[in-house]
C-alpha cells in the first residue's frame, strides 16, 4: 500500500507541477497585484460595468491563486504524514492520508480541465441561450428543466449569473430563454454543453401515461468585449418595445419595458424583458446580439462556427446528451460515453463530471485534427 501511495503522490505532483506551469504562478501573482492596485482606486466604480469586469476578474484568479497554493501545501503536508505515520506503524492515520489523497486527486483532476481552456474566447462570460424543439409541450418542460439545471449548477460553484429573456409556453415550460453566467472562463466551461438534449420519459401531459421523447437546444455564446469592435450602425437594428409576459413584480405586464431588437441585415432577433426599466432591457439585448454578430463575425473570418455556435443540425442530428427517465433511469454524453443513474441529480445542477468530460474530449479531437 506505501508503494501504491508513493506512486499516486509522484503522479499528482507531477500533474500539479504541470498545472503551476501552465497557470504560471508567478505571473498570476503579478496580476493579481495590478488589479488590486486598480481595484483601489477611488473613482473605480465611476463605470459600475468596467469596475464589475475587474473585481470579477481579481476574485477568479485570487481563487485560482489560493487552490493551487493549498494543493501544493496538502500535497507536501499528506506526504511528510504518510511518512511518518508508516515509520510508526499507525494504521489510522495511514488510513486518513489514503483519504486526503483521494481527496486532492479530484481537486488536481478539476483544476488540470481549467488548463485545457485556452481557446480564443475561453476565459469570457459566458450567454446561454436555450430553446424547445421538437416534441412539443414535453419539449416546452424540459427546456424550463435544463435552464434549471444550469441554474442550479452555476448556483452550486457561487456563480453570478442574470436571466435576460424568459418566454413562457402556453401549457408549460418555456420556448427560449437566455441568460448570462459573470464568471471568467464560463464560456470555455459550459460551451462543451451546447446542442441538442434528448428527454426520454412518461408524460406528465399525457392522459394515457405514454412514454414521450422531447428535445431541447442548447447554445453558448462568449460575452462580447470592448477590443472585440462590434459596433452595429443604428440604421442596422430595429427596436420594438412590448409588455413583458409570464411571472414577475408588480411593473411587469403594466409597461412596455421589454424590448425586441432585430438586425435587419442578418435578421438575428433578441429580446429581453427581465429588467423593469426599458433601457436595461434595452442594453442586455444589445449585449446578446453583440455577441451573436461576434460568432458570425468569426465564422466570416475563420470558418470556425461549428466550433463556437454548434452547427445548428435537426434534433436527431445533433444530439449530444440523452436523459432517460423511463423505463431506466440513466444520463448518457453521446460523445464521451460520461453517463450517471441518477438524473435527478444531474438536473439539479450535478453536471461537473460530464463539462470535464466533454472538455477533456473536445481537447483530444482538437489534437486529433492537428495531427
Amino acid at each position: 500500500m506505501a508503494a501504491d501511495f508513493s506512486v499516486v503522490l509522484d503522479e499528482l505532483n507531477t500533474t500539479l507541477e504541470s498545472i503551476e506551469a501552465v497557470l504560471d504562478v508567478d505571473d498570476l501573482r503579478r496580476e493579481i497585484a495590478e488589479l488590486e492596485q486598480q481595484a483601489a482606486a477611488p473613482d473605480l466604480w465611476n463605470d459600475v460595468e468596467a469596475a464589475q469586469t475587474l473585481t470579477s476578474r481579481l476574485s477568479f484568479l485570487q481563487g485560482t491563486l489560493r487552490r493551487v497554493e493549498e494543493l501544493r501545501s496538502r500535497l507536501d503536508d499528506v506526504g511528510l504524514m504518510h511518512e511518518m505515520a508508516a515509520d510508526e506503524g499507525d494504521e489510522a492515520t495511514l488510513a486518513e492520508t489514503e483519504r486526503e489523497l483521494e481527496s486532492i486527486r479530484a481537486v488536481i483532476d478539476e483544476l488540470e480541465v481549467r488548463t485545457l481552456l485556452n481557446g480564443e474566447y475561453d476565459s469570457r462570460e459566458a450567454l446561454v441561450t436555450i430553446r424547445s424543439e421538437a416534441g412539443g409541450v414535453d419539449a416546452a418542460d424540459f427546456a424550463e428543466m435544463l435552464m434549471r439545471m444550469y441554474l442550479r449548477w452555476a448556483e452550486r460553484h457561487k456563480y453570478p449569473t442574470e436571466v435576460y429573456d424568459v418566454s413562457y409556453a402556453e401549457e408549460a415550460g418555456i420556448k427560449s430563454a437566455t441568460f448570462a453566467v459573470k464568471v471568467p472562463y464560463a464560456y470555455g466551461t459550459l460551451s462543451v454543453e451546447q446542442g441538442t438534449h434528448r428527454l426520454v420519459r412518461i408524460s406528465p401531459f399525457d392522459n394515457q401515461g405514454r412514454r414521450q421523447t422531447s428535445f431541447a437546444g442548447v447554445e453558448v455564446l462568449p460575452v462580447v468585449e470592448q477590443t472585440d469592435h462590434v459596433d452595429i450602425p443604428e440604421n442596422e437594428i430595429r427596436v420594438d418595445v412590448f409588455r413583458s409576459s409570464g411571472p414577475g413584480g408588480q411593473s411587469v405586464n403594466t409597461t412596455d419595458s421589454a424590448v425586441r431588437m432585430t438586425h435587419i441585415p442578418t435578421g438575428i432577433v433578441v429580446s429581453c424583458q427581465n429588467e423593469k426599466s426599458q433601457i436595461q432591457n434595452r442594453a442586455a439585448a444589445l449585449r446578446v446580439l453583440q455577441a451573436r454578430l461576434l460568432v458570425v463575425r468569426q465564422a466570416e473570418q475563420r470558418a470556425e462556427m461549428d466550433a463556437l455556435k454548434g452547427d445548428g443540425g435537426s434534433s436527431w442530428g445533433n444530439q449530444m446528451r440523452s436523459y432517460v427517465l423511463h423505463p431506466y433511469q440513466m444520463v448518457k454524453d453521446l460523445r464521451t460515453e460520461q453517463e450517471s443513474g441518477n438524473p435527478g441529480d444531474v438536473l439539479d445542477g450535478g453536471i461537473d463530471s460530464f463539462i470535464e468530460a466533454g472538455i477533456r474530449w473536445r481537447r483530444q479531437q482538437e489534437s486529433t485534427a492537428s495531427a
